[in-house]
């Protein structure tokens, strides 16, 4: 069974910096691609950054340049470091994980919030 778990979410100020963890049992880094979505309130959830099996990285838009996604090389624990933030930013974030064999599966953590003040 995969189990994933956010933390790090807090309050900062605009121009600051946050690092989300996400720590996961049941993932396996040979046939599963694990990222961090957002969801901020009113909106439709977003991918922020995803890691594929090959280790290929993809950065959604509001991401690019700012976000850097990472994991350990045991593949049980994947962080999300935030730099320059901005209040279009806040958002409850998610740890995913999507399995595509036997079937599509997706798994998702509990969110951590993050707010950004002006």
């Amino acid at each position: 069974q995969v189990q994933l778990a956010e933390s790090g979410g807090d309050l900062v100020q605009s121009g600051g910096s946050l690092r989300l963890s996400c720590v996961t049992s049941g993932v396996n880094s040979s046939t599963d691609v694990v990222g961090w979505y957002r969801q901020a309130p009113g909106k439709l959830r977003e991918m922020v950054a995803r890691i594929s099996v090959a280790g290929r990285i993809v950065y959604g838009d509001s991401a690019r340049g700012r976000f850097t996604i990472s994991r350990d090389n045991a593949g049980n624990v994947m962080w999300l470091q935030m730099n320059n933030l901005t209040p279009e930013d806040t958002a409850v974030y998610y740890c995913n994980a999507e399995r595509f064999f036997p079937t599509r599966v997706e798994y998702w953590g509990q969110g951590t919030q993050v707010t950004v003040s002006t």
